[in-house]
């Protein structure tokens, strides 16, 4: 079939399913209505469901009642069931994939739930209504004269007791359809490849072949992997490698420090961006606007939405409130109910509503102080965890602690940067540095696989902070009192630039 006819029938395929977004942009919390009744009707005879008598559930206000908020270490001693090949837990279609994500205060990684429901209805839904809104603004688009570049799977699948666990990038590449495959570069064998230098190596070998009119990843490690798409071919832009290049499809971080290193190897003012809001659990929101950066939360992917006003998140006052009742411009923890068997589940992110005539959103951060700027979700458990540690071992003591990105420039590497204060400091501050490193290795799975061999993050550089910087810090801030405290982990450089600065 000619690339022209492909790329027609493709875009009016994806065209076709603006009908049914629709409908969700106009009837938007009676979709949500129906949809948390059928979840609750399809799972009515699990385990979970018959202990919270689904089957009596009539209305929001019983579901919100009985139901109670959990997190991930509620659904531990469950989701290691399921792993272990006993079915009809929390959903009933019996679960073949987890998802392995970084890890909570208990365990090194997590394993999210992705049932064949939330494989098809969500996830590979959300991936076609992306074509399907960016093929809607961009009428002249050619995306499908050539291939998208996709980088994921950074990590094998592995089996245990007939389930598989990975990263969720490669249970998708590893059940997509083959036309998918066909459409995508490099190949599912370089995609799913462990080892990370090879891969790179043979992803570059595979993709400067091909006509690439898509980008699509994480923007941290796909920086490093255009650098050596650059640095192969002797180019200084990408337009001279892939000439047809239109769009990045990018997720997972934030874009903000990377934005200007992409349009230096981008110089285009037409190329595109969009951003995807997507995570373990599932697939969330999608940019439905090629001006704004704004993100449209889908309702009819098998995900029910409540929220927690951040105000009162975590207090004897706690609210917990459907879409119906959330407002502009307010701070809200985000809820998730899904066809994965996740009922009522603390997902960690924190999100603003930007419209409610469609509901719009802009993702602000963590319900937990953290650092994420590559993917690595390095959270306030790892990092106190491992400073134990260390200290045991180095025998010191530590008054007082912050920690934020270095971020990649060029190609330069990112790294985490650490202020500490000590009561009693180490002996050697640079062996202090390599047990620090190993120890949050130890810790965070997504730490780990981004210091592997540096390819993305080098080791952490760690400053002495001279006597009461802190105390003074928060002084010059009118931050001096028992409700103000130093911000741990940071995910700008707003807290460190200022610290440092003071530290000399």
């Amino acid at each position: 079939m000619p690339i022209p006819l492909v790329n027609s029938i493709a875009s009016w395929f994806l065209k076709k399913r603006f009908h049914q977004i629709e409908l969700f942009l106009k009837y938007p919390n009676e979709v949500q209505q129906e949809l948390l009744f059928h979840l609750l009707s399809k799972a009515k005879d699990t385990e979970f469901g018959r202990a919270y008598d689904f089957s009596s559930i009539k209305d929001y206000a019983t579901f919100a009642e009985r139901i109670p908020i959990s997190s991930y270490e509620d659904y531990h001693d469950a989701i290691e069931r399921s792993r272990q090949g006993e079915h009809n837990i929390f959903w009933p279609q019996p679960i073949k994939w987890f998802a392995k994500s970084s890890g909570t205060t208990n365990s090194k990684s997590k394993f999210i739930p992705v049932s064949e429901d939330s494989l098809e209805d969500c996830h590979y839904a959300a991936g076609k209504d992306l074509l399907c809104m960016y093929l809607n603004n961009n009428e002249d688009s050619q995306l499908f004269t050539g291939k998208s570049l996709r980088l994921g799977g950074s990590k094998e699948l592995y089996k245990e007791n007939g389930t598989v666990f990975g990263d969720l990038s490669a249970i998708l590449i590893d059940n997509m359809p083959f036309w998918a495959e066909y459409s995508s570069t490099p190949s599912n064998k370089v995609s799913l490849m462990s080892e990370w230098e090879s891969k790179m190596a043979a992803i570059v070998n595979e993709t400067i072949q091909e006509n690439v009119t898509s980008l699509a990843g994480v923007p941290s490690w796909m920086l490093v992997l255009l650098h050596n798409v650059l640095e192969k071919t002797g180019k200084d832009s990408l337009f001279d490698v892939w000439p047809n290049l239109e769009v990045y499809f990018h997720g997972g971080v934030s874009f903000v420090p990377y934005k200007a290193q992409y349009k230096r190897i981008l110089p285009r003012k037409n190329f595109r961006y969009y951003e995807i809001y997507n995570a373990s659990e599932g697939f969330f929101a999608i940019q439905d606007q090629n001006t704004s950066s704004e993100l449209l939360l889908m309702l009819d992917y098998g995900i029910f939405y409540e929220f927690i006003p951040m105000e009162t998140y975590g207090t004897k006052n706690e609210r917990i409130i459907p879409l119906s009742g959330v407002e502009k411009d307010k701070n809200y923890a985000v809820i998730i109910t899904t066809n994965a068997g996740l009922w009522r589940y603390q997902i960690g992110d924190t999100v603003k509503f930007t419209s409610t005539h469609p509901y719009r959103i802009k993702i602000t951060g963590r319900t937990k102080h953290h650092i994420n700027a590559f993917g690595e979700e390095l959270i306030i458990e790892n990092a106190e965890e491992a400073l134990k540690k260390v200290c045991k071992k180095t025998q010191s003591e530590i008054v007082d602690y912050t920690a934020a990105p270095i971020f990649m420039e060029g190609k330069e590497k990112g790294a985490h940067e650490w202020l500490i204060e000590f009561k009693t400091p180490p002996n050697d501050i640079d062996y202090f540095n390599e047990l620090l490193d190993n120890a949050l290795k130890s810790l965070n799975s997504d730490y780990e696989a981004k210091r592997y061999n540096n390819m993305t993050l080098n080791k952490p550089k760690v400053h002495l902070a001279k006597a009461n910087l802190f105390y003074d810090w928060l002084k010059q801030n009118n931050k001096l009192g028992g409700q103000h405290k130093v911000p741990r982990l940071s995910n700008t450089r707003e807290y460190m630039d200022e610290l440092l600065r003071m530290n000399f």
